[in-house]
């Protein structure tokens, strides 16, 4: 049985690069763990500096416009979005219409990633394996 891989939501990096507080207990010891994959998706990176230019993400100005750094400094490696993963996305019975989140959801399950989320939106897909 292999490592499990990890794969942060959006909220879930800027927290553990900015305010570890927010974290839960189980999502902070998964990210401590040095063996385990740990992948932010580019559509996180997208999102924060799309949110943080429209003003969605006050207080996140260094984080957005320093991402990439902070991302291989905090040890995590980028998830590009394929064509797979952005098939998958595009035609998955899902009611949440949240692009970000689709491919998110598609990403973690056709790598076989834990997605570490506290969105509850993530419950409703029964095939995803999730952590909070």
């Amino acid at each position: 049985m292999g490592t499990v891989g990890y794969l942060l939501d959006t909220h879930t990096f800027l927290w553990a690069v900015r305010e570890s507080g927010k974290l839960s207990d189980r999502a902070r010891k998964a990210l401590d763990n040095v063996d385990a994959p740990r992948f932010v998706s580019a559509v996180s990176i997208y999102e924060i500096a799309n949110k943080h230019r429209i003003g969605k993400l006050p207080g996140y100005a260094y984080v957005a416009e320093n991402c990439l750094d902070i991302l291989h400094t905090f040890g995590a490696d980028e998830l590009p979005i394929s064509t797979r993963h952005a098939h998958f996305a595009g035609k998955f019975d899902w009611k949440h219409r949240d692009p970000f989140d689709r491919l998110l959801a598609a990403q973690a399950f056709t790598d076989d990633l834990t997605l570490i989320t506290n969105d509850p939106a993530f419950e409703t897909l029964p095939w995803i394996k999730l952590l909070w």
